[in-house]
């Protein structure tokens, strides 16, 4: 099946300054792309682009002196399987000493994710009697799902996964930072995942569509999906970026005073 995605983000800026931003397709779906998804920007600034240390596509923009409003639209498709998250019932959870160094990083603290005495001892005393590998991760899952309270008018840009564990509401970033926080505690390397996620299987959202975070586990010799908030196999995870926590994998990151002027996000199935 094929997905169509895209944007249109307006920002207000306080020139001079540089936008950063992290909105195209990750290189492990490149191939997948039917269209490119490369950003048009309004004016047509001067831009760059980098790859970050997780491995992520980034642009810097700058902007000059007169230019108060910039504009980011793309559109494209990407062929995607059809098929819902796999269900790894058997994955096992590796040892520390065998994890590959690589994901090491995925079991540390980092800005909103508290490896710490909190949050360690309780998932130990609520998850450690299960099964070591998926057994523990769907736990996990299962768990905040029910212990949070999803609501976008409760949405706070500072709050941590210990935050909402204490707060217990929250919106998509929360439901992740709170889940990933609590598998790292239990020595499953847990990274954090943005990217499109449409209501493709599923009853339509009642709220307008947004970019979706959601997080991976190393279990069994590679990466698996999961993700709290909805707790269930989805169809049509379209990965953009990959990191520690939301810090890693800013949409937009404006060095200056700015307002969000527009925010739409399109993620469709293509109509035959």
């Amino acid at each position: 099946m094929r997905i169509r995605i895209g944007y249109d983000i307006e920002l207000g800026l306080q020139p001079p300054t540089a936008v950063v931003f992290l909105l195209q397709v990750h290189p492990d779906r490149a191939q997948d792309l039917l269209a490119v998804d490369t950003p048009r920007l309004e004016p047509p600034l001067m831009r760059d682009g980098y790859t970050d240390a997780f491995g992520n596509r980034c642009v810097r923009v700058r902007v000059p002196e007169g230019v108060t409003r910039l504009a980011l639209h793309a559109r494209a498709l990407v062929n995607d399987s059809g098929l819902p998250d796999p269900v790894p019932a058997d994955a096992p959870a590796w040892p520390v000493d065998r994890l590959p160094p690589e994901t090491l990083a995925f079991l540390l603290p980092s800005r909103y994710c508290e490896v710490d005495s909190e949050l360690m001892a309780f998932a130990w005393q609520r998850f450690g009697a299960l099964p070591a590998g998926w057994p523990r991760v769907q736990a996990v899952c299962d768990f905040v799902h029910a212990h949070l309270r999803f609501d976008y008018q409760c949405a706070q840009p500072t709050r941590s996964a210990r935050g909402a564990f204490h707060e217990r509401v929250g919106v998509c970033r929360d439901f992740t930072h709170l889940a990933l926080t609590l598998c790292r505690c239990l020595n499953i390397p847990a990274r954090y995942v943005t990217g499109y996620l449409g209501d493709i299987g599923v009853p339509p959202a009642h709220h307008p569509m947004d970019f979706s975070a959601w997080f991976e586990v190393w279990l069994g010799g590679r990466w698996y999906s999961v993700d709290a908030r909805h707790n269930r196999p989805r169809i049509g995870r379209i990965v953009i970026a990959r990191g520690r926590d939301a810090a890693d994998v800013p949409i937009t990151m404006v060095f200056g005073e700015h307002q969000l002027l527009r925010f739409d996000v399109v993620t469709e199935l293509e109509a035959p």
